[in-house]
């Protein structure tokens, strides 16, 4: 197998990865973009941004893996190492969403001061 050949199947490989994930957040995204969005056009917006970014920057990692099959190295693990960059791109991408998500979501800690009655004064 070639180097060239080598390379596209982990191309391959890492698209079919972050399509699969992609498919597995896309409902739960959703919905939690609907909350924090108010409408469904906006989330629908940012569930297609996501989606292409979960997409893009594992495909980014994985492109910068160039498989050397002339140091004697098997193919499998040439190809191992370039999909281990895919999965720390995947990783990179999906824990900035979460890390971006969480910091617009409302803490339930219970109510506020603020949020309380007066108490009522005992005479």
């Amino acid at each position: 197998m070639t180097a060239s050949l080598l390379f596209l199947v982990g191309l391959g490989l890492t698209l079919v990865t972050t399509f699969a994930i992609v498919a597995y957040l896309r409902s739960s995204l959703h919905s939690i973009l609907v909350e924090l969005c108010g409408t469904r056009e906006r989330a629908a917006f940012w569930v297609s941004f996501s989606n292409v970014t979960i997409t893009l920057v594992p495909l980014i990692f994985a492109m910068h893996y160039t498989p050397d099959l002339k140091g004697g190295s098997a193919a499998v693990l040439e190809l191992a190492g370039q999909l281990k960059w895919a999965l720390v791109g995947l990783l990179v991408a999906v824990l900035i969403l979460g890390w971006v998500l969480r910091g617009f979501m409302r803490r339930e800690d219970g109510p506020s001061k603020t949020d309380q009655a007066p108490a009522a004064a005992v005479v």
